[in-house]
């Protein structure tokens, strides 16, 4: 594979890739403590997370974005 398609199929790759959010960057968009994420999630009312293999919980932004939209009002 030359360069140039390696670069081609990264940059591809990279566009279709979903963004994962860690925690402390999903409480700071929401304006919220860890504490009540975790408790949101407990209860169901979270965002949909994703566990990592490692055990980090991850919300991708599309996700976070629904879950925005679907509590406008």
């Amino acid at each position: 594979m030359s360069d140039t398609s390696l670069a081609r199929s990264r940059a591809r790759f990279a566009d279709e890739a979903p963004v994962l959010l860690s925690v402390p960057i999903v409480c700071a968009e929401l304006g919220i403590t860890r504490s009540t994420f975790y408790d949101w999630r407990a209860k169901g009312n979270a965002p949909r997370c994703v566990k990592l293999p490692n055990g980090c919980i991850r919300v991708r932004r599309a996700d976070l974005d629904l879950w925005l939209t679907e509590r406008e009002g």
